[in-house]
């Protein structure tokens, strides 16, 4: 193999590999900005095969699918990026500006011959595809170093594709013929730049993916799919996060625990098919009820929890009251119409440096009063009145 032939298939066969990985994740995620990455490099490798390794047509036809090829991997790596971060993928924006891109292209190849134009318009039309995925990320929070360096990778490849073919083309003076071109400074900078921009871009991608399965593997470890709600190892946890917030805050805290009254019995009179509908229904009446803040979690089998960060005793009774009050009719029209079920709620609240273990107790025991004041309705737990000694001054 000669050199110049390793140094032409060098970027497709790692384009065609992170394809193959990127198709791999996404059978295993089948996340559609994954499906957008394994298309980007797929077209990188078959439009540097297609320019470098395809025998030459006619008036140089083969160009067209070529830069059609580099074009469309910006795009699908612009899409690939973009909606990673579950924004709107500009596809007119990128489909105009590939199609002013090609037309410049056609005019130079077919009109009036010229490889520095023909340079100038992909290589720009690519960039400022580059670029809306800078202008689409740049008010987007970035929590992790990989959100950051995919930033700056957007960032640094529509720099590169913009200012690079100005910068050596106007050193170099231009091109007579595409033997000069091929055996360049330019193409040589351009396959050993695209090369390590691929293998960057790639890792990044790669990290991101992971980064995102291990969120996704986190959150079901945590649900509950029966309520939709946080099951009771993920609501301890998230709720322990939310009282040390609100505690560097000094911000007062509310627990409510919600329990399903006679649930037993409806179980055994309706089978455990009704049972679930219930339950799955009071998680969804909680779901749409509740602040987008707070914490809510199936902590036993017809039992559950909503801490509501920042909230006073007056906030978590309104809340207990309007989910007490609506939730017969939340499942009405998936259980049988002699099916009225109810539910009793218990509420405390208190600053959030007492602990969780307080409140739970707090708000346990407001619920035991529920229930002995003859279920379906709210209590809010109050201390018990200090009694003094007999005899006492």
């Amino acid at each position: 193999m000669t050199g110049q032939l390793f140094i032409s298939l060098l970027n497709p066969g790692i384009d065609l590999l992170f394809a193959a990985a990127f198709v791999w994740m996404w059978r295993e995620r089948r996340e559609r900005y994954i499906a957008y990455a394994a298309a980007a490099y797929f077209c990188s490798a078959v439009a540097f095969l297609i320019q470098d390794v395809a025998p030459a047509l006619p008036m140089e036809l083969q160009r067209i699918p070529a830069n059609l090829g580099f074009l469309l991997t910006g795009v699908f790596f612009a899409a690939a990026i973009i909606k990673r971060y579950a924004l709107p993928v500009p596809w007119r924006a990128m489909a105009i500006t590939g199609a002013i891109s090609m037309a410049c292209f056609l005019w130079f190849l077919l009109g009036h011959p010229s490889i520095s134009a023909r340079i100038y318009a992909i290589s720009i039309g690519a960039g400022l595809i580059a670029s809306m995925v800078v202008r689409a990320l740049w008010p987007v929070a970035k929590p992790f170093l990989i959100d950051k360096l995919i930033f700056w990778v957007a960032g640094l490849s529509a720099v590169n594709l913009i200012v690079r073919p100005v910068v050596l083309l106007s050193l170099r003076g231009g091109f007579d013929s595409y033997v000069g071109f091929q055996q360049s400074l330019y193409w040589t900078t351009v396959q050993f730049s695209q090369a390590m921009v691929s293998i960057v871009a790639a890792i990044c991608l790669t990290v991101a993916v992971a980064i995102d399965m291990v969120r996704q593997l986190r959150v079901e470890a945590n649900a509950d799919d029966l309520s939709g709600l946080l099951n009771r190892r993920g609501f301890e946890a998230n709720a322990t996060t939310a009282l040390r917030r609100a505690a560097d805050g000094d911000n007062s805290i509310a627990l409510l625990i919600a329990d399903l009254d006679h649930f037993k019995d409806v179980n055994d009179r309706h089978g455990h098919a009704a049972g679930d509908t219930i339950i799955a229904a009071f998680g969804a009446h909680v779901r749409q009820l509740g602040p987008a803040d707070m914490v809510a979690g199936r902590i036993g089998g017809e039992e559950f929890a909503i801490l509501l960060p920042g909230a006073s005793i007056e906030v978590a009774r309104q809340l207990a009251e309007i989910i007490r009050i609506g939730f017969p009719t939340s499942c009405a029209e998936h259980i049988p119409p002699s099916l009225v079920p109810t539910t009793s709620i218990g509420i405390t609240a208190g600053r959030a440096n007492e602990g969780l273990s307080e409140l739970l107790r707090q708000a346990d025991q407001a619920l035991y009063e529920a229930k002995r004041a003859g279920r379906n309705r709210v209590r809010a737990f109050s201390p018990m009145p200090v009694r003094l000694a007999a005899g006492g001054g």
